[in-house]
């Protein structure tokens, strides 16, 4: 791709995401992420490109999920690449945003500013989230209001398993609320314990929770 055809798309897509809440965002993304930027407009085969112009066959909701995705997958030391990003949001549906878009998670995790873009990408969609940053609010929130899916960390001092602890608390008590574990590790340990528990799954991927949170809504 010329630099100048490269340019014009830069330009298209900041046209297309600048009705979105959050453009500082996606500029942060443009300015320290070209290269990833540039993974993904190679891989998205699923966009029709009209001479200099962009057309999107996706709604506005996947570009901006993709991109939000895409800078989570570059910060994560888990294998995901912007690649996976984009293939993660090109398998999302209509059907799937409709039913986002009726959805609310619980995310627990005391410190919700690691996972921001994660959280952006399926905002983008329509999911909305509600936060927690320990067990006990967690339970406390799980009591007040119903919740279509819950995702943990997994330590969160004192308690080096603080994402077991509430998961164990849920399925003791009869809540059968998906749960999903995202956490540094992805070990075949960890993943066949959390099963076992009673949770959807248990990963490190950015990608993968995208396509985990969606899959159980």
């Amino acid at each position: 791709m010329r630099i100048d055809e490269f340019i014009r798309l830069i330009d298209a897509i900041t046209k297309l995401l600048n009705i979105l809440i959050w453009p500082g965002i996606f500029l942060f993304f443009l300015l320290r992420f070209e290269s990833a930027l540039r993974d993904i407009l190679a891989n998205l085969n699923e966009l029709s490109l009209k001479g200099a112009g962009f057309e999107a066959s996706m709604k506005k909701e996947q570009a901006a999920a993709t991109a939000a995705l895409a800078v989570a997958a570059s910060r994560s030391s888990s294998g995901a690449t912007p690649e996976s990003a984009a293939n993660a949001v090109a398998a999302v549906t209509p059907k799937v945003i409709k039913q986002a878009r009726k959805s609310t998670v619980l995310w627990v995790d005391d410190n919700p500013a690691h996972n921001i873009y994660e959280r952006q990408s399926l905002e983008a969609l329509g999911i909305n989230f509600v936060l927690a940053s320990s067990t006990e609010e967690a339970l406390n929130k799980i009591r007040k209001q119903d919740f279509d899916a819950i995702i943990s960390d997994m330590a969160r001092p004192p308690d080096l398993e603080a994402g077991y602890t509430l998961l164990d608390k849920l399925r003791s008590s009869g809540d059968r609320t998906p749960f999903l574990i995202y956490a540094g590790s992805q070990s075949p340990e960890h993943v066949a314990e959390s099963k076992r528990r009673g949770a959807i799954g248990y990963t490190n991927r950015p990608d993968e929770l995208f396509a985990m949170v969606l899959s159980v809504l």
